[in-house]
């Protein structure tokens, strides 16, 4: 007899989606842990070679770095715990024994896709709250080469701007329209593709004519040769501030709002929106990306009633959700260059790989 119910008993529903949460977690932690333990090992020495650096800032970049982990590697987690769940159910023939009692692939699957679903949920807010602030302060502090950085808001590192002809560069750049200053500033002045002087000012600050008063100056002129200091200029009159903080839209550090005022903006001045926009719908579609993990995990439940290949269906579930991830990633670039438009390079590998997971559950259940 079929079960034309969408979901199997509520006990069944519910010893599922425990396995699958249970199992999923244990990888997240194993995960997390072997990564964080990596990263500080590899990123240790660049914070203590900063003089005043010790302990307490390796424990703060753990700190800032662990919520970033987890948002990119729980997808991951999802795949593995599910398949690990689904081998075990099927060792223990427990897929057998719902399929004898009338349960379709799909009526199996339900009980995770729902909690797959509410997984997606949870990431989405703990991605726009927790994640973004602690990328906005790692990035900066990163960036910074692991010195320390001002406590002021809108904090911008790293910054490159195009202005005519000529590449302006400051390590730091923080403050608001009215009091706004950047530190360790590099100018290169071009004329006709060649470059002609490289201005750097230690500090830049804007003050109320709308120029900029240059301090710390050291002036390299390539048709002399000849590199001279100075205490003090003023410059940069056609850059405003407004230009420099949009010249660095960084989407993993701006919550889902703040980037689409970021799109807003960057349309008004006439500047490209693609690798914003990618952006913004990659947002939606990362957290989502658990809810085809026990679609594509499927092929270890369902097939191995008939092949008794454990290992290599497992392993095919893994190369699956690998690859979806590596097309992931290779669709963003693609759309943060402007080569995809932005909507498909984010919903494009989602898209293709359900339809790929649907087709091996069809295709197992012939």
């Amino acid at each position: 007899m079929i079960n034309t119910n969408f979901l199997p008993s509520r006990r069944m529903a519910t010893y599922m989606i425990k396995l699958f949460i249970t199992r999923s977690l244990a990888v997240l932690v194993a995960l997390v842990m072997v990564l964080m333990m990596l990263d500080l090992l590899g990123e240790s020495g660049k914070i203590l070679a900063v003089e005043g650096n010790g302990e307490a800032q390796l424990w703060d970049y753990a700190r800032l770095r662990l919520p970033l982990l987890i948002a990119r590697f729980l997808p991951f987690s999802v795949l593995l715990g599910t398949l690990i769940a689904f081998t075990s159910l099927n060792q223990h023939s427990e897929v057998v024994a719902m399929k004898s009692a009338g349960l379709s692939a799909h009526q199996i699957l339900a009980p995770l896709i729902i909690a797959s679903a509410g997984v997606a949920a949870v990431l989405f807010v703990f991605n726009e709250t927790i994640v973004v602030n602690s990328a906005r302060t790692v990035n900066a502090w990163s960036d910074n080469d692991y010195e320390p950085v001002p406590p002021e808001s809108n904090v911008h590192t790293n910054v490159w701007l195009t202005v005519g002809e000529d590449q302006l560069h400051a390590d730091l750049a923080v403050g608001d329209e009215r009091n706004f200053r950047m530190e360790d500033v590099t100018i290169y002045e071009r004329r006709g593709g060649a470059l002609t002087r490289i201005v750097e000012a230690e500090e830049a600050r804007l003050n109320e004519a709308g120029t900029w008063d240059m301090t710390g100056l050291r002036t390299y002129d390539s048709s002399m040769n000849l590199v001279t200091t100075g205490e003090s200029a003023i410059g940069l009159g056609e850059v405003g501030p407004r230009q420099i903080t949009l010249a660095k839209v960084d989407a993993t550090a701006l919550n889902i709002f703040e980037l689409g005022e970021a799109i807003e903006d960057l349309e008004a001045a006439g500047r490209p929106t693609s690798a914003a926009r990618a952006g913004w719908w990659h947002k939606i579609v990362s957290p989502l990306s658990t809810l085809l993990m026990p679609l594509l995990a499927a092929i270890a439940a369902f097939g191995l009633a008939r092949s008794g290949q454990v290992l290599l269906r497992a392993v095919i579930g893994m190369a699956l959700g690998f690859a979806y991830f590596v097309a992931d990633n290779f669709a963003l670039a693609m759309g943060n260059a402007g080569v995809y438009p932005p909507i498909l390079a984010a919903w494009g590998p989602f898209l293709l790989f359900f339809l790929v997971g649907e087709t091996i559950l069809i295709r197992s259940e012939e």
